[in-house]
């Protein structure tokens, strides 16, 4: 039997190119108690690429996932879970992603998420006033951007 090879890879190639790209789900989980300390997000660092979801796990009760306003980028919609329910977001817009936990900010509860290369507002989060642990935290996060 003789076939050709290029109308077969002609149209195994357009089939391909049509298909949806598929966007990674992400997990980060909300602990009483993790690798960094107590009350964290973990990892407390992500780095996605953008149309990516993350999906937050309260693993532990008493914990949500909130953004932290003005520490997020231009035009990204803020968002807010409810205590203790699973919580999944889809982030479009590069840039970088300060969130945080509620009830639990003033112990230094935040995560940094990286969408995309070249976040444009990271003078917004190093110059901005918060506690000591946020920031002790946020500086951690902050050093893997530059990596």
């Amino acid at each position: 039997m003789y076939f050709k090879i290029g109308p077969i890879v002609a149209t195994a190639a357009l089939a391909a190119s049509a298909m949806p790209l598929m966007a990674a789900d992400h997990q980060i989980r909300m602990l009483n108690k993790g690798a960094d300390g107590a009350m964290v997000f973990e990892p407390g660092f992500m780095k996605i690429a953008p149309g990516d979801t993350i999906t937050f796990i309260p693993v532990d009760k008493g914990h949500n996932v909130e953004t932290f306003k003005g520490l997020i980028p231009k035009g990204a919609p803020e968002f807010k879970s409810k205590p203790n329910e699973e919580y999944r977001t889809k982030l479009d817009i590069p840039g970088a992603y300060v969130v945080k936990c509620t009830p639990h900010m003033s112990l230094g509860m935040v995560a940094l998420i990286q969408v995309g290369d070249n976040p444009d507002n990271l003078d917004a989060i190093k110059t901005t006033t918060v506690p000591n642990l946020v920031r002790k935290r946020l500086e951690a996060d902050l050093a893997q951007i530059a990596e």
